[in-house]
């Protein structure tokens, strides 16, 4: 059973029904199953990475509601070399199942009913087989994770910001499994290796086989990169696009075109995006009108799960509960979920707000 999570006078947010759509695979680990896969492997962490591996196994309540003004990692060199060596620790399929399947747990906990988990299945060509035998795995793990804890579980298929002309194949890749878990194709890695409208032809391919397009853009860069992303990628949400803030052209655009910003204000504050999370603009692109909802990006490196965004939202931004149920509410309408489910999850937002907060007068 979840533990409640408050973080102040309000209702439970661990119980308020939610959809996670900004998770990476290699992210969402344990730091606990980091260790292990370590040991077995016989290989020596990075300090600081190994330094994680000693927080609390199960990672939704981590923050408590704590409001943290410094980060374990800053910069997205420094976060990048910790993700390389957390995914060299996974040797094969079954590691990946394991992943699979934590997360699912972590998200039940933490009152996900349907996540999105980001992945690249060509950055383990080579060590776990072809890019197809990687896509069919993990969707196997979630239909299986999604049987044992009623988590529904979508994939992104991620292209690389790196390497533009590997995207097309990737796209196809992603169509062909469009029936078979797989909602959308995305695009994540260093937002300055290369600009957003780059990837154009294999989002083509993505938005051709029904897919929903959700690149990563302005987190790190500029607000051009979203504008890219909206105008060439055709994008439904920005994974970030924080920086639409420092152009009205591109909050304009955002709003007229109700695309949605998967918003993490922990991964934020560790990257350096934002220097304290007071100083967020999410409060601020809400005001103008912005679709927003939340998600965690990488709780292994920034210590903090779903339900901690939503404590922050609350003891930071104060945002009261019906505006947290509107962020869910937001996130719930862009989700790549089955027609059903949205209509359920809607429903029990509102179930969720009718009633009374914990030690309310009766």
């Amino acid at each position: 059973m979840a533990t409640a999570i408050t973080g102040a006078a309000g209702r439970d947010v661990a119980a308020l029904p939610k959809v996670h759509l900004h998770l990476h695979l290699i992210g969402s680990m344990r730091p606990r199953t980091l260790a292990d896969l370590a040991r077995r492997n016989g290989e020596r962490l990075p300090a600081e990475l190994s330094a994680l591996t000693c927080r609390v196994g199960s990672l939704p309540t981590t923050y408590h509601g704590v409001t943290p003004t410094e980060a374990d990692v800053r910069g997205f060199a420094r976060f990048d070399a910790f993700y390389v060596a957390a995914k060299r620790q996974v040797r094969s399929l079954a590691d990946l199942a394991r992943l699979v399947h934590e997360l699912a747990v972590d998200e039940a906990a933490a009152g996900s009913r349907w996540v999105e988990v980001t992945a690249n299945p060509s950055l383990y060509h080579g060590r776990l087989g072809p890019d197809e035998g990687v896509l069919e795995a993990l969707l196997d793990a979630g239909r299986c994770a999604q049987a044992d804890t009623g988590v529904g579980v979508g994939w992104v298929v991620s292209a690389d910001r790196r390497f533009p002309d590997a995207a097309p194949a990737l796209a196809k890749l992603a169509v062909r499994y469009a029936c078979d878990g797989v909602v959308g194709f995305g695009l994540a890695n260093d937002e300055a290796a290369n600009p957003a409208a780059a990837f154009g032809p294999a989002f083509d391919i993505a938005h051709d086989g029904g897919l929903l397009a959700v690149p990563h853009a302005g987190e790190l860069t500029d607000a051009a990169d979203i504008m890219g992303a909206i105008g060439r990628l055709g994008a439904h949400r920005i994974g970030h696009g924080i920086r639409a803030i420092t152009d009205p052209r591109v909050v304009d655009r955002l709003v007229a075109e109700q695309v949605c910003l998967e918003v993490c204000p922990a991964s934020n504050v560790a990257l350096g995006a934002i220097d304290h999370l007071a100083d967020h603009p999410l409060p601020r692109l809400r005001a103008e009108g912005c679709t927003v909802t939340l998600a965690a990006d990488d709780p292994l490196l920034f210590g903090s799960g779903l339900a901690d965004q939503y404590v922050i939202a609350r003891r930071v931004f104060g945002f009261d509960d019906a505006e947290l149920a509107e962020l869910t509410r937001c996130g719930i309408h862009a989700a790549g979920c089955p027609p059903q489910l949205r209509d359920e999850l809607l429903a029990d937002v509102d179930a969720w707000l009718a009633d009374e907060p914990a030690g309310a007068a009766a």
